[in-house]
């Protein structure tokens, strides 16, 4: 009882924002236009996102206007689900909240190094950041180089990290986005008891876990099948959390001699039943029906507690990700089919 009392108000908060998200067959339809400028009409015409389309000047209409409402909306919905929880809610939110700034982070990084003509734009991500962090976009929008970025996060969890990696020679955009997920998988794994009792710290020991052992799946096979890395570099890459899978069975897959010996070990993980790597689907989109099913099957057992919030966010966050990806390949002109196969197949 006591949990039911503590999340009916968020679940049925939780219960409503979910009713406004895309359905599959909306995807279909947005795979079958044919421009931007139409997806941004038929997203004001049936989508939540209407009132907040309506701030952009069609005449003047560019796919980053449109990524930029759909980031605000989200960070909206964090919004309105924070100011329903309790306080010790919160601080799972408040933990939550570490993969946005990586994000973040990650961006500035690819903005410095690449040396893009264009300026930072994330000032509109300013007044979510000065609420919910510690990062100050007004100090990140100054960086000029990698050194000043990492100065400009001194104030902040991240700055020892990427300081340590800076005190190294020939660092690199993927070392700093490796170096930034590692902390932030081993952060998490480390506070989530601090966070979360009995239940809940089950629930997202499983989820988070599951996560883990996933990722390391998959760039376990991606090193392999595609850059033939050799096992002294895969271990570098991989997160040194054990949930489901031993180490001996990570070293088996590492050092396994070609790709039949990498499945036949891989059949050995209590994932094989559902993360066939032989399907038509890219990693990515294995990877990510993998994780729906796993975060709707604890929010079905467990409806009244951190599995309805998390559920909601990973729901909310694949839906920005595959409307971008379906405007770049409207964008490019491919088939309906090629869009829908990129943006891939998760059914609500």
């Amino acid at each position: 009882m006591g949990n039911l009392l503590v999340y009916s108000g968020i679940v049925t908060k939780i219960r409503a924002m979910e009713a406004r998200l895309l359905k599959p067959e909306q995807f279909e339809e947005i795979a079958g236009l044919h421009s931007v400028p139409e997806v941004f009409s038929y997203l004001k015409e049936n989508s939540s996102y209407a009132d907040a389309l309506e701030a952009i000047d069609e005449a003047r209409l560019h796919r980053g206007d449109i990524e930029k409402v759909l980031t605000l909306s989200l960070y909206q919905d964090y919004q309105k689900i924070f100011a329903f929880c309790s306080l010790d809610q919160r601080r799972f939110l408040k933990l939550y909240m570490k993969r946005y700034e990586i994000d973040l982070i990650n961006y500035c990084f690819r903005i410095v190094i690449n040396h893009y003509s264009q300026p930072f734009d994330i000032d509109y991500k300013r007044p979510f950041f000065d609420k919910y962090s510690s990062i100050s976009i007004e100090r990140l929008i100054e960086s000029r180089t990698t050194d000043e970025l990492v100065e400009n996060l001194k104030d902040t969890e991240y700055y020892l990290p990427l300081k340590r990696l800076q005190d190294r020679q020939s660092v690199t955009l993927f070392d700093y986005d490796l170096t930034l997920d590692l902390y932030y998988f081993s952060t998490i794994w480390k506070e989530r008891k601090k966070v979360l009792k009995k239940k809940e710290l089950e629930i997202f020991t499983h989820d988070c876990g599951s996560q883990i052992d996933l990722l390391n799946l998959q760039w376990i096979y991606r090193a392999k099948k595609y850059y033939e890395m050799p096992p002294v570099h895969i271990y570098s890459l991989l997160i040194p959390i054990h949930y489901k899978i031993s180490i001996d069975l990570i070293k088996e897959l590492v050092e396994s001699a070609n790709m039949e010996d990498f499945f036949a070990a891989m059949a050995k993980t209590s994932y094989s039943h559902h993360y066939d790597f032989e399907q038509h689907l890219t990693i990515e989109q294995m990877y990510t029906n993998c994780l729906y099913h796993l975060y709707t099957a604890d929010k079905r057992s467990n409806p009244y507690s951190i599995a309805t919030i998390n559920t909601y966010l990973f729901l909310k966050e694949e839906e920005l990700r595959k409307l971008t990806t379906a405007m770049e390949c409207i964008r490019y002109n491919l088939t309906p089919g090629e869009t829908l196969a990129y943006v891939g197949g998760i059914t609500q």
